[in-house]
């Protein structure tokens, strides 16, 4: 058991820095866009409006892929990081490659995301979702290299 010690106080080191990074993304997205995600929610949560509802659901959908792109790069800049530094870089990366990613979305579609979500379009926070995870995966390859 005694052994174990170094691995046990790595994980903590490691898990000390990758939580507050995740805190830090989940802040970061939500000022990033011009809606209030967590309001969004709270409201369709609150309601029997079914276009608030729907908002809501967008919203968590859009939030939530973009947690889980960004964990994802996390997870694979603990296998990868050299350093606790070299973990919070790519971290920081993965937090800003999400937002702008977000963001060309919003451009190359023919709608527009930033109204779509808060007007409940289910369909574009899905979209959205699924997008923020397919470029989690792809940033989370590109940390290899």
């Amino acid at each position: 058991m005694i052994t174990q010690w170094s691995y046990i106080l790595n994980f903590l080191a490691y898990m000390a820095v990758t939580i507050p990074i995740l805190a830090v993304g989940i802040f970061f997205f939500t000022i990033t866009t011009p809606y209030k995600e967590f309001a969004l929610i709270k409201e369709g949560a609150q309601t029997d409006d079914p276009k608030k509802m729907a908002a809501a659901k967008a919203a968590a959908h859009d939030l939530g892929g973009k947690i889980i792109g960004l964990a994802i790069v996390l997870a694979s800049a603990v296998y990868h990081a050299v350093n606790l530094w070299d973990l919070v870089v790519w971290g920081l990366v993965g937090m800003v490659f999400q937002v702008i990613i977000f963001y060309l979305f919003e451009w190359v579609t023919p709608f527009k995301v930033v109204s779509e979500i808060p007007n409940g379009n289910v369909s574009v926070g899905i979209f959205a979702s699924r997008l923020s995870v397919a470029a989690g995966l792809l940033m989370a390859a590109l940390i290899s290299y």
